[in-house]
């Protein structure tokens, strides 16, 4: 394989709207010892993305300035002392910064096979979400058969991801959406009950739904005023994971709850981890959800594609009210 010294890549040329993702020439990154250079056949897009745009979510100082983090393509070149991959592997990466470009250096550790029934633009969507919730979901919050978790935002990708590892799990999922299409793709996905937020209360719904009960673990993206109705949706011993802030970071929420109920709220941001922990979270996929996805029991998420070159409408589209699914950015010759 030819490596050119230059590659079109995605800047963001200042914090702003999607019209700020601007098409560059830049120079070819080169693998470090233990990383690799992948050739980037798609790169995912995701809400750190439109953060990162927006000015709110800073790039660690090692890190490419540039967008994107995940992506999937082709070994193109080794770092030193790298042996655990080989040039022409295909593979999937979850990236520290520079996914939205023809290629991208990633710690090897961060990187996964692709599995070998989904294709490159599908593979694409599987890295950020699944190592988001090996690390949260799993590890952290113990999902486990039997448990109820209710999923906010549970047509998009985080929702749609973790609606599938609780059906692989043997959990209930319970997600909430916006729409009667949203609610019929996440019931698609493996949700076994819809609530319309937009007209029912989620919080009496998750109640009725468990018989009492209420949630064993609650997925937010939303914080801000749902931060204390999530703890009032839980269950004895419920364990709240706080994935984004999109309603607001500050929160009035009511102690009481927490004490009274043994209750758990956690937050993480998986882009500054270090690479010895991401590497972990990634050994675990492997061991348990790459079987799962070649198996079958795992499905690929709706997904919309955009040349690499369209970054901007991309993200006019993951913006908008009706988006749900994956978007993809495809990378080659005419992207």
């Amino acid at each position: 394989m030819t490596i050119q010294d230059q590659m079109q890549a995605i800047e963001i040329s200042e914090p702003g709207g999607p019209e700020v993702l601007k098409p560059i020439s830049v120079p070819t990154p080169s693998p470090a010892p233990g990383e690799v250079l992948i050739a980037v056949a798609a790169a995912g897009v995701n809400g750190p993305d439109i953060s990162q745009r927006q000015g709110a979510y800073p790039p660690p100082a090692d890190s490419s300035p540039l967008p994107g983090l995940e992506v999937s393509g082709v070994v193109a070149a080794l770092g030193e002392g790298e042996t655990r991959f080989a040039l022409g592997d295909e593979v999937v990466a979850l990236c520290n910064g520079g996914g939205y470009a023809a290629y991208v250096a990633v710690p090897a550790g961060q990187v996964l096979p692709k599995p070998e029934n989904w294709s490159h633009v599908e593979a694409a969507t599987l890295p950020e979400t699944f190592f988001t919730l090996q690390q949260t979901l799993v590890e952290r919050a113990g999902l486990a058969s039997g448990q109820t978790v209710l999923i906010h935002g549970g047509s998009g990708g985080i929702g749609a991801s973790a609606i599938q590892l609780c059906r692989l799990f043997g959990a209930t999922a319970i997600a909430t959406t916006s729409s009667a299409q949203k609610a019929s793709y996440a019931q698609s996905m493996g949700a076994a009950h819809t609530i319309d937020y937009t007209s029912e209360d989620f919080i009496e719904r998750t109640k009725t739904l468990t018989e009492g009960r209420g949630a064993d673990i609650v997925i937010d993206i939303i914080g801000g005023a749902y931060a204390n109705r999530n703890l009032k949706a839980c269950a004895y011993g419920g364990h709240v994971i706080q994935l984004a802030i999109r309603g607001g970071a500050k929160a009035e929420v009511n102690l009481g709850l927490v004490l009274m109920n043994a209750l758990t709220l956690s937050g993480s941001t998986l882009r500054p981890q270090p690479a010895a922990t991401k590497a972990r979270f990634a050994q675990g996929l492997k061991t348990r959800i790459w079987p799962a996805i070649q198996a079958g029991k795992i499905v690929p998420p709706r997904i919309t594609s955009f040349p690499l070159k369209n970054a901007a409408d991309a993200h006019r589209a993951m913006e908008a009210p009706d988006h749900y699914g994956k978007i993809v950015l495809t990378v080659g010759k005419d992207s």
